[in-house]
Protein backbone atom coordinates (compact mmCIF):
# COMPACT_ATOMS: atom_id res chain seq x y z
CA UNK A 1 0.00 0.00 0.00
CA UNK A 2 1.08 3.55 -0.64
CA UNK A 3 -0.27 7.03 -0.35
CA UNK A 4 -2.15 8.38 -3.34
CA UNK A 5 -1.20 11.71 -4.84
CA UNK A 6 -3.03 14.62 -3.32
CA UNK A 7 -6.48 15.28 -4.73
CA UNK A 8 -7.87 18.85 -4.74
CA UNK A 9 -11.23 17.48 -3.52
CA UNK A 10 -9.64 15.69 -0.58
CA UNK A 11 -10.19 16.93 2.95
CA UNK A 12 -7.24 18.93 4.35
CA UNK A 13 -4.88 16.80 6.41
CA UNK A 14 -6.23 13.48 5.07
CA UNK A 15 -3.90 11.30 3.01
CA UNK A 16 -5.49 8.64 0.89
CA UNK A 17 -4.13 5.12 1.06
CA UNK A 18 -3.69 3.55 -2.38
CA UNK A 19 -4.38 -0.16 -2.72
CA UNK A 20 -3.12 -2.02 -5.78
CA UNK A 21 -5.17 -4.90 -7.24
CA UNK A 22 -4.43 -6.99 -10.32
CA UNK A 23 -6.89 -8.30 -12.90
CA UNK A 24 -5.21 -11.31 -14.51
CA UNK A 25 -5.96 -14.36 -16.62
CA UNK A 26 -5.41 -15.74 -20.07
CA UNK A 27 -5.76 -14.11 -23.45
CA UNK A 28 -9.27 -12.83 -24.21
CA UNK A 29 -10.93 -13.63 -20.86
CA UNK A 30 -12.25 -10.11 -20.17
CA UNK A 31 -9.53 -8.29 -18.22
CA UNK A 32 -9.75 -5.08 -20.27
CA UNK A 33 -13.55 -5.25 -20.13
CA UNK A 34 -13.55 -5.60 -16.33
CA UNK A 35 -11.20 -2.65 -15.78
CA UNK A 36 -13.30 -0.51 -18.15
CA UNK A 37 -16.59 -1.56 -16.53
CA UNK A 38 -15.66 -0.77 -12.94
CA UNK A 39 -13.19 2.13 -13.24
CA UNK A 40 -14.47 5.60 -12.25
CA UNK A 41 -12.08 7.19 -14.74
CA UNK A 42 -11.68 6.43 -18.43
CA UNK A 43 -9.24 3.51 -18.22
CA UNK A 44 -5.75 3.68 -19.60
CA UNK A 45 -5.54 0.97 -22.23
CA UNK A 46 -2.57 -0.25 -24.20
CA UNK A 47 -4.46 -2.15 -26.86
CA UNK A 48 -3.22 -2.79 -30.36
CA UNK A 49 -4.83 -4.43 -33.35
CA UNK A 50 -4.20 -8.13 -33.76
CA UNK A 51 -2.20 -8.50 -36.96
CA UNK A 52 -1.64 -11.47 -39.22
CA UNK A 53 1.83 -11.82 -37.65
CA UNK A 54 0.38 -12.10 -34.13
CA UNK A 55 -2.12 -14.72 -35.31
CA UNK A 56 0.86 -17.02 -35.78
CA UNK A 57 2.19 -16.27 -32.28
CA UNK A 58 -0.93 -15.89 -30.10
CA UNK A 59 -3.38 -18.74 -29.61
CA UNK A 60 -6.73 -17.35 -30.78
CA UNK A 61 -8.62 -20.61 -30.18
CA UNK A 62 -12.04 -19.76 -28.81
CA UNK A 63 -11.57 -16.01 -29.39
CA UNK A 64 -11.22 -15.95 -33.17
CA UNK A 65 -13.31 -12.75 -33.42
CA UNK A 66 -11.00 -10.80 -31.08
CA UNK A 67 -9.63 -7.75 -32.95
CA UNK A 68 -7.38 -6.09 -30.33
CA UNK A 69 -5.04 -7.19 -27.57
CA UNK A 70 -3.44 -5.61 -24.50
CA UNK A 71 0.29 -5.19 -25.03
CA UNK A 72 1.31 -3.72 -21.66
CA UNK A 73 -1.46 -3.14 -19.10
CA UNK A 74 -4.87 -1.68 -18.41
CA UNK A 75 -5.24 0.83 -15.59
CA UNK A 76 -8.31 2.04 -13.72
CA UNK A 77 -9.18 3.68 -10.41
CA UNK A 78 -11.97 3.43 -7.85
CA UNK A 79 -12.24 5.92 -4.98
CA UNK A 80 -13.82 4.13 -2.03
CA UNK A 81 -13.54 7.12 0.32
CA UNK A 82 -11.30 10.17 0.74
CA UNK A 83 -8.99 7.84 2.68
CA UNK A 84 -8.97 4.83 0.32
CA UNK A 85 -8.33 4.55 -3.43
CA UNK A 86 -8.12 1.29 -5.40
CA UNK A 87 -5.80 1.12 -8.39
CA UNK A 88 -6.61 -1.66 -10.84
CA UNK A 89 -3.96 -3.08 -13.13
CA UNK A 90 -5.01 -5.46 -15.88
CA UNK A 91 -2.20 -7.77 -16.95
CA UNK A 92 -1.48 -8.77 -20.54
CA UNK A 93 -2.71 -12.28 -21.29
CA UNK A 94 -0.28 -13.57 -23.91
CA UNK A 95 2.74 -15.68 -22.94
CA UNK A 96 5.14 -13.26 -24.63
CA UNK A 97 4.19 -10.49 -22.16
CA UNK A 98 4.38 -12.56 -18.96
CA UNK A 99 7.77 -11.01 -18.14
CA UNK A 100 5.80 -7.88 -17.09
CA UNK A 101 3.79 -9.69 -14.42
CA UNK A 102 6.51 -9.53 -11.74
CA UNK A 103 6.70 -5.76 -12.11
CA UNK A 104 2.91 -5.34 -12.12
CA UNK A 105 2.53 -7.59 -9.05
CA UNK A 106 4.97 -5.54 -6.97
CA UNK A 107 2.99 -4.14 -4.01
CA UNK A 108 -0.34 -5.72 -5.00
CA UNK A 109 -2.50 -6.94 -2.13
CA UNK A 110 -4.42 -9.39 -4.32
CA UNK A 111 -5.69 -10.38 -7.74
CA UNK A 112 -8.79 -11.41 -9.61
CA UNK A 113 -7.98 -14.29 -11.97
CA UNK A 114 -10.57 -14.33 -14.74
CA UNK A 115 -11.38 -17.72 -16.23
CA UNK A 116 -13.18 -18.71 -19.41
CA UNK A 117 -14.53 -22.25 -19.09
CA UNK A 118 -14.22 -22.71 -22.87
CA UNK A 119 -10.44 -22.36 -22.40
CA UNK A 120 -9.88 -23.04 -18.72
CA UNK A 121 -6.24 -23.96 -19.26
CA UNK A 122 -5.52 -20.32 -20.18
CA UNK A 123 -5.81 -19.29 -16.52
CA UNK A 124 -3.40 -21.97 -15.18
CA UNK A 125 -0.34 -19.66 -15.49
CA UNK A 126 -2.09 -16.88 -13.53
CA UNK A 127 -3.18 -19.28 -10.77
CA UNK A 128 0.37 -20.69 -10.56
CA UNK A 129 1.88 -17.18 -10.52
CA UNK A 130 -0.16 -16.00 -7.53
CA UNK A 131 0.06 -19.30 -5.64
CA UNK A 132 3.88 -19.34 -5.92
CA UNK A 133 4.13 -15.76 -4.65
CA UNK A 134 1.56 -16.13 -1.86
CA UNK A 135 -0.56 -13.31 -3.30
CA UNK A 136 -4.24 -13.75 -2.37
CA UNK A 137 -6.49 -14.25 -5.37
CA UNK A 138 -10.04 -15.09 -6.30
CA UNK A 139 -11.20 -16.78 -9.48
CA UNK A 140 -13.89 -15.00 -11.46
CA UNK A 141 -15.55 -17.33 -13.96
CA UNK A 142 -16.56 -14.96 -16.74
CA UNK A 143 -19.86 -16.36 -18.01
CA UNK A 144 -20.05 -15.75 -21.75
CA UNK A 145 -23.40 -15.67 -23.53
CA UNK A 146 -24.50 -19.01 -24.94
CA UNK A 147 -21.78 -21.07 -23.27
CA UNK A 148 -22.30 -24.00 -20.95
CA UNK A 149 -22.34 -22.85 -17.33
CA UNK A 150 -20.31 -24.70 -14.71
CA UNK A 151 -20.72 -24.58 -10.97
CA UNK A 152 -17.90 -23.21 -8.78
CA UNK A 153 -17.17 -26.68 -7.36
CA UNK A 154 -16.65 -28.04 -10.89
CA UNK A 155 -14.25 -25.19 -11.67
CA UNK A 156 -12.42 -25.75 -8.36
CA UNK A 157 -11.80 -29.41 -9.24
CA UNK A 158 -10.71 -28.57 -12.81
CA UNK A 159 -8.24 -25.93 -11.55
CA UNK A 160 -7.17 -28.03 -8.52
CA UNK A 161 -7.73 -25.03 -6.23
CA UNK A 162 -7.45 -24.95 -2.47
CA UNK A 163 -10.86 -24.81 -0.75
CA UNK A 164 -10.02 -21.36 0.65
CA UNK A 165 -9.76 -19.74 -2.80
CA UNK A 166 -13.11 -18.07 -3.57
CA UNK A 167 -14.72 -18.72 -6.95
CA UNK A 168 -17.34 -16.28 -8.23
CA UNK A 169 -19.52 -16.62 -11.33
CA UNK A 170 -19.39 -13.25 -13.06
CA UNK A 171 -20.28 -11.16 -16.07
CA UNK A 172 -17.57 -8.50 -16.22
CA UNK A 173 -19.70 -6.36 -18.52
CA UNK A 174 -21.88 -5.65 -15.47
CA UNK A 175 -20.63 -3.19 -12.84
CA UNK A 176 -22.37 -5.04 -9.97
CA UNK A 177 -20.65 -8.27 -10.98
CA UNK A 178 -17.23 -6.58 -11.05
CA UNK A 179 -17.95 -5.04 -7.64
CA UNK A 180 -18.81 -8.48 -6.23
CA UNK A 181 -15.47 -9.83 -7.46
CA UNK A 182 -13.53 -6.97 -5.87
CA UNK A 183 -15.40 -7.18 -2.56
CA UNK A 184 -14.79 -10.95 -2.47
CA UNK A 185 -11.09 -10.33 -3.17
CA UNK A 186 -10.84 -7.71 -0.39
CA UNK A 187 -12.51 -10.05 2.12
CA UNK A 188 -10.25 -12.93 1.06
CA UNK A 189 -7.08 -10.81 1.28
CA UNK A 190 -8.06 -9.60 4.76
CA UNK A 191 -8.80 -13.15 5.94
CA UNK A 192 -5.48 -14.38 4.55
CA UNK A 193 -3.59 -11.53 6.24
CA UNK A 194 -5.23 -12.15 9.62
CA UNK A 195 -4.68 -15.91 9.35
CA UNK A 196 -0.99 -15.56 8.47
CA UNK A 197 1.45 -16.45 11.26
CA UNK A 198 2.94 -13.42 13.04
Amino acid sequence: MAYADSDPNQRPGVRATAVKLLIAGGFGVGKTTMVGTISEIPPLRTEELITELSRGVDDLSGVEQKKTTTVALDFGRITISPELVLYLFGTPGQDRFWFMWDELAEGAIGAVVLADTRRLESCFPAVDFFERRGIPFVVGVNCFDGDEQYQPDEVRVALDLDDRVPIVLADVRQRASCKELLVTLAEHAISMATAAPA
